[in-house]
């Protein structure tokens, strides 16, 4: 190959190999750089928010409201297991070997049974009658008494306007006077702590004063 030819290729292989080189520099890809103006802050991005979580309240459980019990009228709240008269109406206690309450002011209360006892010394009682055996009555004041029975016990706090007994074994005691005593029967006993009025008797060892 003659001289002139070789420099020909020479330069040609050159030219080829800077092509070559611009071609690589040309495909790296320039790195960007952000520059601020003087005095600026680069801000990140705001932070995301986290959701709350959700409560769990627990309720308690729901009550049905209580209703309580209508009070009987007749029957005061202080006692409500007595046995009420009111202000001058009447009752009537009849059983066996039990003992019943009686409170207010009786304008009667009869009391039938055996063994039976009637507390009334919270009462006032204007007419009692009692009837039957071992019958035990205890009242505040007592105005008309009348016993049928035997072996009964009648005992007032106060006077008793009239006394009347049929039965025998009877005892009968006033805290005042008693007014006027009738009997029929034996072994009776009426006592009473003002005195006793007009007696009448009929029957055997009967202790009347």
């Amino acid at each position: 190959m003659s001289r002139v030819n070789r420099r020909s290729v020479s330069a040609a292989a050159g030219a080829v190999v800077l092509v070559l080189s611009l071609a690589g520099c040309a495909l790296q890809p320039t790195p960007v750089e952000t520059r601020l103006p003087p005095g600026a802050v680069a801000t990140s991005a705001p932070p995301t928010a986290a959701a709350p979580s959700p409560t769990v309240v627990t309720l308690p459980p729901t009550t049905a409201p209580t209703v309580a019990p209508v009070p009987d009228p007749s029957t005061p709240a202080s006692d409500p297991d007595a046995l009420s008269c009111g202000d001058g109406g009447s009752q009537n206690v009849s059983g066996a070997e039990q003992t019943v309450r009686v409170v207010g002011t009786c304008a009667e209360l009869t009391v039938s049974g055996s063994a039976l006892t009637v507390d009334a010394a919270g009462a006032t009682i204007r007419s009692l009658r009692v009837s039957g055996d071992r019958v035990r009555v205890s009242a505040s004041a007592i105005d008309a008494l009348v016993v049928q029975g035997n072996d009964a016990a009648v005992s007032s706090g106060g006077a008793i306007g009239s006394v009347d007994l049929s039965g025998d074994r009877t005892t009968v005691d006033a805290g005042g006077a008693v007014s006027s005593v009738t009997v029929r029967g034996q072994d009776n006993i009426v006592r009473a702590g003002g005195g006793v009025g007009q007696t009448t008797v009929d029957g055997r060892g009967n202790q009347i004063g």
